[in-house]
């Protein structure tokens, strides 16, 4: 097995113990980037000498015996709406071209508090929303990666790092995960905090993780949680031990929840007949759930508070160059300037009246499954696909992961997400490590 193919996880293991070295594990990602990102373009900032001059200082504060945190010179991918004072952060638009921060974003001390060696930036789209960058699929690259983080999701698939970090509002995280063919894991609303991340609507935006294992997906993820007094939607709490429940096995067997949800209709025939063999696989232990009335308006409800926040804190960027921005985001905007303040209340009051549907269903079920996108991704660059499979999780602020099970017509990724109750985020992980293992064997 090559430097590059080896998961986080055994990577860290094996520089803990002298087998190998960060600086060599990072000259291996940057020759695979040499090698790959011409076609892939998942980079917007990448310095090598930056990368490998982390690296030899984790290797030598190894030699010293100083300490080895759980991330210790493991290169990360982080992406470019996360602010790092020693790279650029410019947001995926040119209105924020040059720019440098002042300070590290919060998960950018953590990583670095993990020992993780920040390797670049990774392509976004256009400040977080819906206008492609230059990043491609790298199973195909005349297919979308997915957005908002592509970047993220592409550099892991196509193995330039074991590990990166992206964020979701809609389905930034779970669908570039799924179109990719990489595990993608968006926690609990407020589990990570966000502090130095560019804002686009704080009901919403959640830190998530891509990965090429469970496992991986633990380690990381693990190391990112924090309270952070800056960010109110942290709160201070015990961490939970994702690293140790991920490969626990659950004392019963789950009893799992296949909702076909209000967009069933979206899906495309591939995916649909995919997930009624699924279904059919899991047999007795997955039962068909119907969400009730309420659940049908999640679409409209996220769109209100989301456009109305676009609009709140993007107004510098509209009213300085709106000209510079997408069709599609001006709009956005323009429809968040006319949400009412009745509607964007009812849909923000609507968070809990559904959070409180969802704990009635986990009263029932241990997760609930539901494709990660409509299909497998896109023919074409101009469009970054349909996150509507995703805004249920992201609006009700659940624990969501997919997982990288399927393929679609054209032999593409086609993932399955899996959501958790909110706030049992190691438990989710438990569950769908369970389900991988059920279904791989």
């Amino acid at each position: 097995m090559t430097l590059i193919e080896l998961s986080a996880t055994d990577a860290a293991r094996k520089i803990r113990d002298g087998l190998i070295t960060s600086e060599n594990l990072v000259k291996a990602c940057l020759e695979r980037i040499d090698q790959v990102d011409d076609t892939v373009h998942a980079w917007a900032h990448l310095v090598p000498e930056y990368a490998l001059d982390q690296a030899r200082a984790l290797d030598a504060l190894r030699a010293k015996g100083g300490p080895i945190g759980p991330l210790h010179g493991i290169p990360v991918g982080v992406k470019d709406i996360i602010d790092t004072k020693s790279l650029p952060t410019e947001n995926g638009t040119v209105l924020d071209s040059g720019r440098r921060p002042k300070a590290d974003a919060r998960v950018v001390t953590l990583l670095q508090e993990a020992g993780a060696v920040i390797m670049g930036k990774t392509v976004t789209t256009e400040l977080a929303v819906f206008g492609p960058g230059k990043t491609k699929n790298p199973h195909n690259p005349e297919h979308t990666p997915g957005g908002s983080s592509s970047g993220s999701a592409a550099a892991v698939a196509a193995f330039m790092v074991p590990l990166a970090v992206g964020t979701q509002t809609n389905g930034s995280v779970i669908r570039p995960a799924s179109y990719c063919g990489v595990f993608g894991f968006k926690p609990t609303h407020g589990l990570i905090p966000r502090t130095g991340i560019l804002c686009a609507s704080s009901p919403l935006d959640t830190v998530g993780t891509f990965a090429r294992s469970m496992e991986d997906t633990a380690l990381l993820a693990e190391a990112l949680i924090a309270y952070d007094a800056d960010d109110t939607a942290t709160r201070p709490m015990a961490k939970p031990s994702l690293s140790k429940t991920v490969g626990d096995e659950p004392p019963l067997t789950p009893i799992i929840a296949f909702a076909k949800t209000a967009v069933w209709d979206q899906a495309d025939e591939a995916t649909r007949e995919a997930f009624g063999e699924l279904v059919e696989t899991l047999g007795d232990d997955c039962h068909d759930l119907e969400l009730s009335e309420p659940f049908n308006h999640v679409i409209d409800m996220h769109r209100n508070i989301m456009n109305a926040d676009l609009a709140k804190n993007f107004a510098g960027y509209y009213e300085q160059g709106k000209d510079k921005l997408t069709d599609t985001l001006r709009q956005m905007i323009e429809f968040g300037q006319k949400v009412s303040a009745v509607d964007y209340n009812t849909a923000i009051d609507g968070q809990e009246l559904l959070n409180a549907g969802l704990d009635l269903v986990f009263e029932h079920y241990d997760f609930i499954i539901t494709p990660a996108t409509t299909g497998e991704a896109p023919l074409g660059l101009g469009s970054t696909g349909s996150p509507v499979f995703n805004t249920l999780a992201s609006y009700c602020g659940v624990p969501s992961i997919t997982l990288p099970l399927m393929e679609g017509a054209n032999g593409l990724p086609l993932g399955v997400q899996v959501i958790g109750p909110r706030g049992d985020d190691a438990r989710l992980l438990r569950n769908a490590n369970w389900l991988m293992q059920r279904l791989l064997g």
